[in-house]
């Protein structure tokens, strides 16, 4: 967390701006678009990483679709992981976060900013009400990352089971998803250091609708965690990484 710490002191006056500059644009939503709010944010996740000494290596952005909706379902490994997927990825895109931790400061603007998806897991009614509002974002063109695990706590390299309710947003939208493997994504704000961390964001092949169109949840979240679980090993045996 030492990281963490430093990187919220020494970039105190631009949190400032940019919690003065969401709190802006939420007043007067009206006059911008998902792509200016999206450009706001990876600026700001652009100085975090400078001044947090962070570097994110981005692999198979060829692989995420031209056109229309998608969700992309990545494992779990800490505070950083929304970040760092989202200075990989061009096109504007959203997140689906608990309630609870959203509201965190600096957390709620920036997920106001991104007009992310704030999930109430001790409300069922309106967790429905929610995933039916993402499944409709989707179908119309909204790209949206979702944490599958559910939780992150000392997870490292180390994928744990997918939840499969997680994957009614594609399911449902008929869209298709894109396992996204995140490698040492947990360096940045668990390790008590300063050193400089270069973490990893893999974007895998699409699995279409086509293709898991006669699965159930549980046997696409099974598919998708193995996908991702193979390419962690993958690089983490050729790069002879430790889990």
């Amino acid at each position: 967390m030492l990281r963490f710490y430093y990187v919220i002191l020494i970039s105190l006056p631009f949190i400032l701006f940019y919690l003065g500059k969401a709190l802006y644009i939420e007043k007067h939503d009206a006059r911008y678009t998902e792509a200016d709010r999206y450009r706001i944010a990876r600026r700001a996740i652009s100085i975090l990483q400078r001044n947090g000494f962070i570097r994110t290596n981005a692999y198979g952005t060829e692989n995420l679709p031209c056109d229309g909706g998608y969700v992309m379902y990545s494992n779990h490994q800490g505070k950083y992981d929304a970040l760092g997927i989202m200075s990989a990825h061009q096109a504007p895109c959203t997140v689906m976060i608990d309630d609870k931790r959203s509201h965190q400061l600096i957390t709620t603007q920036f997920i106001s900013l991104l007009k992310g998806i704030r999930l109430d897991k001790t409300d069922m009614k309106k967790q429905v009400k929610t995933i039916l509002d993402a499944i409709r974002q989707v179908k119309e063109g909204r790209r949206i990352i979702i944490f599958p695990e559910g939780g992150y706590y000392r997870n490292r390299n180390e994928v744990h089971d997918f939840l499969p309710g997680a994957f009614k947003c594609a399911m449902k939208s008929q869209t298709p998803i894109v396992p996204v493997a995140l490698i040492d994504s947990y360096k940045p704000f668990e390790l008590n250091s300063l050193k400089p961390v270069t973490t990893q964001v893999h974007f895998l092949s699409p699995i279409l609708y086509e293709e898991y169109k006669g699965m159930n949840s549980k046997e696409i979240a099974d598919l998708t965690r193995a996908r991702i679980v193979e390419k962690i090993n993958e690089v983490c045996h050729k790069n002879r990484s430790p889990f």
